[in-house]
């Protein structure tokens, strides 16, 4: 959310940043943001006057009934009769000011960041840089299910009737693998510096609107029925509203933390083929990091965050790219965000396995979360989020770059101890 000051005094900044975004609807909401503050502001000034004004006459009425004059005194009290009547209207109007203001701010974009390209949608997202060579072997690569069925590692069948399309049985050795993976991701962030956590899987929805837009709420979070309570789309969600209407000190910062949760996601739509499976789902388990930071230093922490996740895919023997989302693509509250994609050499093309995102202060903003510097000031910090791994779609480069043409699994080395030793799957 932005600072309806920056809004007032930056509204043409504030309209072409959300032409590029393509949400050209939105526009009138800059002005109608302007108008309601400044009414807001109006009321709020003759309040305060009220007020003020209130509390001399109250002294006033004190002084008169000690000089005995009784009839000046009630004169007085009616006046400030009549004025508490005004102004419990204009408190009530300030009230409604205020939430008809927040209801246009939260729907406003966040500015995003002069690097990032101007596209429509993922369609245009531009490469940045690849890490390993992609290679496709000289033999057929089954779809996923085929190789975990193969070493009867999954039953989508069982988890239908148990759960309805959209979940899974792992089992035997492919489970043991998603594990590994899950367990080598938490203890290669903690060599990195960061805090593990493990976070609550449920969340208020004062915190699920403090971290993420409407539409994302509406298109991704399980509502639990009769509670003021929603599941995790990912525990990023849960690590950033830990700090929520905190002051943290300027020198804990930056808070780096990394944590393991289960996810659940609606996943609306139509998938395609290459979706079917465990690549799209509505439960899965996922390793995150996240980072609340000073201001000045969250571009540093964005570039640190993606080349993590990049450096867990290399040790994995996965060739890798970073993809720059580009403005249509980015969600309302982030000003940067890079998609980490893994090679596929059954589809000889790269899928999305993971997301960098720096949301500057706009999260903090919604929830709260400032910073006492040492000479007392005060501000928002940033938040920033990254996929560490996200199994089981993580699995799926994992089984494809490291399969053999009997189907066999290669486990790489840094794997096998989280493997009881094992260097093969088959």
């Amino acid at each position: 959310m932005l600072d309806i000051k920056f809004v007032r005094e930056n509204p043409d900044i504030v309209k072409e940043n959300i032409k590029k975004k393509f949400q050209d609807k939105k526009l009138p909401l800059v002005d109608e943001a302007i108008e309601l503050d400044a009414k807001r502001r109006e009321v709020q000034q003759r309040a305060d006057e009220i007020r003020k004004d209130r509390n001399v006459k109250s002294k006033q009425i004190g002084a008169l009934m000690g000089q005995g004059k009784k009839d000046e005194a009630e004169a007085v009290k009616a006046e400030v009769t009549a004025q508490a009547e005004e102004l419990k209207s204009l408190e009530e109007q300030e009230t409604t000011l205020a939430e008809e203001l927040k209801k246009r701010m939260m729907v406003i974009p966040n500015i995003i960041d002069d690097s990032v390209p101007v596209g429509k949608d993922d369609s245009e997202n531009v490469e940045v840089e690849r890490f390993g060579e992609p290679v496709v072997p000289d033999f057929d690569i089954p779809y996923h299910t085929e190789i975990m069925e193969k070493h009867n590692g999954i039953d989508l069948d069982a988890a239908r009737d148990v759960a309805g399309n959209g979940f899974y049985y792992l089992m035997g050795d492919i489970a043991r693998l998603h594990s590994a993976v899950i367990s080598y991701a938490r203890d290669f962030m903690i060599d990195r510096g960061f805090t593990y956590c493990v976070p609550p899987f449920m969340i208020r929805s004062n915190v699920v609107t403090g971290v993420m837009s409407f539409e994302e709420m509406d298109a991704m979070m399980y509502k639990i029925e009769g509670e003021d309570l929603y599941l995790i789309g990912t525990s990023e969600h849960s690590m950033i509203g830990k700090f929520i209407n905190k002051m943290i000190p300027e020198e804990e910062l930056p808070k780096t933390l990394t944590s393991y949760s289960p996810c659940f996601r609606k996943e609306k739509g139509a998938h395609g083929i290459e979706e079917r499976g465990v690549y799209r789902i509505h439960q899965f388990e996922k390793q995150e990091m996240i980072v609340v930071c000073k201001p000045e230093e969250s571009p540093m922490w964005f570039d640190k965050l993606w080349q993590n996740t990049v450096d867990l895919f290399r040790s994995l023997d996965i060739p890798v790219r970073t993809l720059e989302c580009c403005s249509g693509d980015l969600a309302d509250l982030k000003v940067k965000s890079v998609d980490v994609e893994a090679w596929s050499p059954r589809q000889k093309k790269y899928f999305e396995v993971g997301s960098c995102s720096n949301l500057s202060d706009a999260q903090a903003r919604r929830l709260g979360i400032r910073v006492k510097a040492a000479d007392g000031s005060k501000y928002f910090a940033h938040t920033l989020n990254n996929t560490v791994v996200a199994p089981p779609r993580m699995l799926i480069a994992f089984i494809e770059n490291n399969l053999n043409e009997d189907l066999s699994i290669n486990i790489p080395k840094v794997l096998q101890p989280y493997m009881g030793g094992k260097s093969l799957i088959g």
